[in-house]
């Protein structure tokens, strides 16, 4: 056969594939009015096993690779459609349908509002840009802020979550996971440091620099052409500045905002000491309770999937069925599990959209772990 002739027997084979395949759905929604009659879960994974065990068998061990990659598309599709004919049902649609009910029309202006560190502090700069007229309380720890939003001391609580060159704060990820709180607002704040001492101190006097841990790393190359400074590690980059204003020393700096400088009454020893000057830290508004606001396009999400070949390919595969933009991929080890992963996932999405709505109560169904971190919107 020549080449025409083949791709006219593949179109033949395609058509009927299609008719098959309508067929096949169309028994997919037979199968999920029944489950759902009967209380049934969607899932089925032991009805999946038995299918694709036939299938290999049926292609050969040629193809099994590629029937089993088909298959389980097959199978994610028809779960993904399932759900979204009995959708409604979960707790997490419950949520989100209750969360866009109850949406105000904008985003609050004021607040009390729970920040880590002291004032000066890049949590306090990203509030007032989230906030026209917040009342700021401040506190020690990332787990202080949860603590304070926990018990209604405050409404909302501002934290770092993603620097653009140190990485996810991952404190804050398993923090967001233990109290169960969601994402309501997002902001993106350029952040540059820089060193601050005493007044009258130079740069060649200095053998120890303080900031926080996420600041320090933003600076390493900095740090790493000075191996004879000493290193400390404060809570905060406005905490580690008040120090070395109150500590009488002149042989000590803070990496901290240029601001600070002002408030603590230092001098700018060096300015945009960070590694790169595109350095940018998102920070996250959070809630005890859901929030969703018009306007919502971010979607942040926290999934453990199983140590097996392609699961992590098939999920992203269901995002692109969708359309949905994966803007962040990142994935960390579990403490104390052998070769379990946590991805952290940001999506561009609005759960009112039903397919969008079905695909996370799928998710939610499957997974050993799925967190729903928030649907919201990130200012600049």
């Amino acid at each position: 056969m020549n080449s025409k002739e083949i791709r006219e027997k593949i179109d033949a084979i395609d058509s009927q594939m299609a008719d098959l395949f309508c067929q096949r759905m169309g028994l997919a929604a037979d199968i999920a009015r029944f489950k759902k009659e009967n209380n049934l879960p969607i899932l089925n994974t032991g009805r999946e096993r038995e299918v694709l065990s036939r299938m290999v068998d049926l292609c050969g061990e040629e193809l099994e690779g590629y029937i089993r990659v088909l298959y389980a598309t097959m199978f994610d599709v028809s779960r993904s459609y399932q759900h979204s004919l009995t959708g409604g049902e979960s707790a997490l649609c419950a949520q989100i349908d209750q969360s866009l009910a109850q949406a105000a029309d904008r985003f609050p202006t004021k607040a009390v509002v729970a920040c880590q560190g002291v004032e000066g502090a890049y949590s306090q700069l990203a509030c007032e840009k989230l906030f026209k007229t917040p009342s700021i309380i401040y506190f020690h720890r990332f787990d202080d802020v949860f603590h304070a939003v926990a018990k209604g001391m405050c409404q909302y609580g501002i934290l770092p979550i993603e620097n653009s060159s140190a990485g996810s704060v991952t404190a804050v990820y398993d923090l967001m996971k233990e109290y169960n709180f969601q994402i309501v607002r997002g902001i993106r704040l350029k952040v540059s440091h820089c060193l601050l001492a005493r007044p009258g101190v130079k740069i060649s006097d200095i053998k120890e620099i303080a900031s926080h841990e996420q600041a320090l790393n933003q600076c390493s190359k900095f740090l790493a052409a000075h191996p004879e400074i000493k290193v400390t590690v404060c809570e905060n980059t406005a905490a580690a500045a008040r120090m070395v204003a109150e500590s009488g020393r002149d042989d000590i700096a803070a990496l901290s905002s240029r601001n600070c400088a002002g408030l603590y009454g230092l001098k700018v020893l060096q300015d945009r000491m960070q590694n790169s000057d595109s350095n940018y830290t998102r920070f996250i508004c959070i809630s005890s309770k859901p929030e969703i606001y018009p306007g919502a396009d971010k979607i942040s999400l926290m999934v453990t999937l199983p140590h097996q070949p392609g699961s992590l390919y098939r999920l992203i595969t269901r995002f692109a069925s969708l359309e949905l933009n994966l803007t962040k991929l990142e994935s960390r080890p579990i403490p104390g599990s052998d070769f379990e992963f946590r991805f952290y996932f940001d999506l561009e999405g609005w759960v009112g959209d039903p397919s969008v709505k079905a695909l996370l109560a799928d998710l939610q169904d499957e997974m050993d772990e799925f967190v729903f971190l928030g649907n919201y919107s990130e200012v600049l």
